[in-house]
C-alpha cells in the first residue's frame, strides 16, 4: 500500500490535527509505516527505557505488533497513533491511548520519537493533542502516564502537559533488556476536571 493510501485503513478512531501534527492509526500493510515502527522499538533509547513483552526485530514482527493495535483499536481498548508532521507527512514518532476503560473513564499513555526528529517538542505537542481528544470526545476522566525512574525527558514531557507527578511506583516495571528485573517508575496522571496546561 503507498504512503497516499492511508485513507483506505479502516480508523475506529478519528485523526488528530493540531500542533503543526497529524495523527493517524498506523497501517500495517504499509511497508513505511512498518519500517518506522521497527526503527523506534529497536532504537537504543527506546531500548533503555521499555521492555517490551515481546521482542521485535525484524519487519514481520513490527507488522504483527501493528496488526495487534489495529486489532485493539477496533474494540476500543486501545487508539495507536502515528505523529506525523502536518505539512509534509514525515512519521516523527508514536502516540498510544492504550488500556481504555470506558466504565471508569480511564486510559494509559504512551509514546515515542524517532532519533531524527527528537529536540522539537514532537512527544509534548501529541501528548496534548492526544490527551485533550481523549478527555473530551473519548469522554476519559483520568489519563495516566508512567515511565521508568531517571527517564528525565519523559517526566518534562508529562509535567509540561499537565500530568501532574503521583508517586513512585516500586519495582512496577521491567529492567531494560530484562524479564526477570525489576526497577521503579513514577506515575503521573491528569484528569479532565484538571486545568488547560500553558
Amino acid at each position: 500500500m503507498a504512503e497516499d493510501d492511508h485513507h483506505l485503513v479502516p480508523r475506529p478512531f478519528p485523526d488528530l490535527h493540531g500542533h503543526g501534527l497529524h495523527l493517524l492509526p498506523w497501517d500495517p500493510d504499509a511497508d513505511a509505516d512498518a519500517e518506522a515502527w521497527l526503527r523506534g522499538v529497536t532504537d537504543p533509547e527506546f531500548a533503555r527505557w521499555n521492555t517490551p513483552l515481546t521482542l521485535i526485530d525484524d519487519l514481520a514482527g513490527a507488522r504483527e505488533s501493528l496488526r495487534r493495535k489495529a486489532d485493539m483499536a477496533a474494540d476500543g481498548t486501545s487508539a495507536s497513533y502515528r505523529i506525523t508532521d502536518e505539512s509534509s507527512g514525515t512519521t516523527l514518532g508514536h502516540i498510544g491511548v492504550n488500556a481504555v476503560n470506558h466504565v471508569f473513564r480511564t486510559a494509559r499513555v504512551g509514546y515515542w520519537v524517532l532519533p531524527e526528529a527528537r529536540g522539537h517538542g514532537v512527544a509534548t505537542r501529541a501528548l496534548r493533542l492526544a490527551a485533550h481528544w481523549a478527555h473530551t470526545e473519548l469522554g476519559l476522566h483520568r489519563l495516566e502516564l508512567d515511565h521508568a525512574l531517571g527517564h528525565d525527558t519523559s517526566c518534562h514531557v508529562a509535567e509540561r502537559c499537565g500530568f501532574r507527578f503521583e508517586g513512585t511506583l516500586r519495582g512496577a516495571m521491567f529492567e531494560a533488556g530484562r524479564h526477570d528485573a525489576f526497577r521503579d517508575m513514577h506515575l503521573h496522571a491528569r484528569l479532565a476536571t484538571d486545568p488547560e496546561p500553558s
